[in-house]
């Protein structure tokens, strides 16, 4: 099936769905995700959304705290934009009927997360993602102009390409003219067509054996960018959320929210000492490389595999009214965290590189945009500040937003795309050589590409996975298409960027630390 529309959105979440309200009165949109419509990263982002009051004093602080969590690597001129212009931006998503707590004056209750100098970080409970995605999708279903359809899965950007023209990484005219997606229900290949496509595919959290990302974050958009030769960046930044619950075999991890060492929680080790001063000054509130490294010190040295979150001295009923949701799961797990110390270990949370973009999202491939978690923007440098990132995809979007509405009527649709063609491909034999790669890919990047790295560990990563690369393609050229083929594909994609990113990066900086580090020097890749 082929469709046409004015504007495509790949993802649902926070980032595709702003997007898809700002240009809607301008034209049909279409946004499909490959999971259900709710389905996100944005949905489990538990902390919140930290925004600075109009006091010049506190966007400075919050200027300040991003660009020193950053380590040396933020774009000021992006870090300034991001959190002036999202003081706007927030007032737009509590008027859409976003509802954040308030204290009993009636105020915002504002939380405090590790590397913030202040309390600024408005929350719902802590569920804050869940209460955004309702009341965006609660609004894209009442307008007449947004279909979104779920159980989509993107294959790949339809550029010059697909028309037979040679396009190489140097190409400088590139463009999008849609994607080709898999309908999950039917098995079609349908080709969707539009004058704009925003690129808000999220995450890429399950290239690691231990992530609290949902299963769809496959890195979907960063991979379908880098095959059509897009440029990405800062892949070597990847961020371990320090405290998620120790639980083996159970995928995704459990997040237990920063915002609760902001409350009063502390860190231990197996021999009940309060270890964080001695790695950063600000004890369990250092920002999230430092956290994370420290625990995976503490692991090493331990033999064990997770350290304690002390929550016990806390004000229980205070607790219970900010964090319900985190005690609920802690108790289900078998931790009542009033007397028992939560077991906590650090995983693959975020990934501050990605599709390199402009200050209005815009990629090197032209009628492409790219906001959220699947984007550079240059705000994170070489690690993000807690809670910046649903900022970060509010004021993005509607730049994206605001630069379609300027250049969208010199924008045609190309009706001369060729159909998905699946001529020679056959049923795959055995799903057990596409899940039995996925498995050594995550072991591989886990063992070798983690938050402690080595110039070794890198080689051998890289070694081991052209393997698989080999493998994947070989099984893609002859195979009909199916999800599950398409993600393995696109994991590996993303792993090669990271790893190819990390052995670029000969300084120490942020959340990327090898014990080989000598200088440092920056990449582009595909540049």
């Amino acid at each position: 099936m082929r469709h046409v529309v004015d504007f495509l959105v790949i993802g649902s979440g926070i980032a595709g769905l702003t997007y898809a309200l700002k240009v809607a009165d301008l034209g049909k949109v279409l946004i499909i995700t490959k999971s259900n419509e709710d389905e996100s990263n944005t949905k489990y982002a538990q902390g919140g959304i930290a925004v600075s009051s109009n006091d010049p004093q506190s966007i400075e602080s919050h200027i300040t705290d991003t660009l020193e969590c950053g380590d040396g690597l933020c774009n000021e001129e992006i870090v300034r934009m991001t959190i002036t212009e999202g003081i706007e931006r927030l007032k737009e998503l509590i008027a859409w009927g976003t509802k954040f707590d308030k204290n009993e004056e009636g105020a915002f209750d504002l939380a405090k997360e590790g590397g913030h100098s202040e309390n600024r970080i408005l929350h719902h409970k802590d569920i804050t993602g869940k209460e955004i995605e309702r009341a965006l999708l609660e609004k894209i279903h009442q307008h007449p102009n947004i279909s979104i359809w779920p159980h989509y899965f993107s294959i790949d950007l339809i550029t010059q390409h697909h028309l037979g023209e040679k396009i190489t990484k140097d190409s400088n005219n590139i463009m999008c003219f849609g994607v080709y997606a898999l309908n999950q229900k039917t098995r079609d290949v349908d080709t969707l067509l539009a004058k704009k496509i925003l690129m808000a595919a999220g995450g890429n959290g399950q290239v690691y054996r231990t992530t609290t990302n949902p299963k769809i974050a496959t890195g979907d958009g960063v991979a379908m960018t880098y095959r059509a030769k897009g440029k990405i960046d800062n892949m070597e930044f990847v961020q371990f959320h320090p405290t998620a619950m120790y639980q083996p075999n159970v995928s995704p991890s459990f997040l237990v929210s920063e915002a609760v060492r902001g409350f009063g929680a502390v860190l231990r080790n197996h021999n009940n000492e309060e270890f964080m001063q001695r790695y950063d000054e600000r004890g369990s509130l250092a920002p999230r490389d430092i956290t994370a490294r420290a625990i995976d010190n503490e692991i090493k040295q331990s033999g064990e595999e997770y350290v304690y979150l002390d929550c016990t001295h806390l004000d229980r009923m205070k607790f219970l009214d900010h964090f319900p949701n985190i005690y609920d799961r802690c108790k289900k797990a078998g931790f009542d965290l009033f007397e028992d110390y939560i077991h906590v270990a650090p995983a693959a949370h975020y990934m501050c590189g990605g599709i390199a973009v402009d200050k209005n999202g815009a990629t090197s491939i032209q009628n492409l945009y790219a906001t959220g978690e699947c984007s550079s923007t240059g705000l994170h440098g070489a690690n993000r500040l807690a809670s910046n990132s649903l900022l970060e995809a509010l004021v993005f979007s509607h730049r994206a937003a605001e630069e379609t509405k300027n250049t969208i009527n010199a924008t045609a649709i190309n009706e001369n795309i060729p159909d998905w063609d699946a001529e020679g491909t056959t049923q795959p034999d055995e799903m057990i050589l596409i899940m039995e790669n996925r498995r050594e890919l995550k072991a591989i990047m886990s063992n070798y590409v983690g938050i402690v790295r080595s110039n070794t560990r890198l080689q051998r990563a890289l070694n081991r996975l052209h393997i698989i690369y080999s493998e994947t393609e070989e099984l893609y050229k002859k195979t009909v298409i199916s999800s599950q083929l398409c993600e393995l594909r696109n994991v590996i994609n993303v792993a090669y960027l990271i790893i190819k990113s990390a052995q670029a990066q000969n300084e120490n900086r942020g959340l990327h630390y090898s014990l080989d580090n000598v200088k440092h020097s920056t990449t582009l890749l595909n540049q």
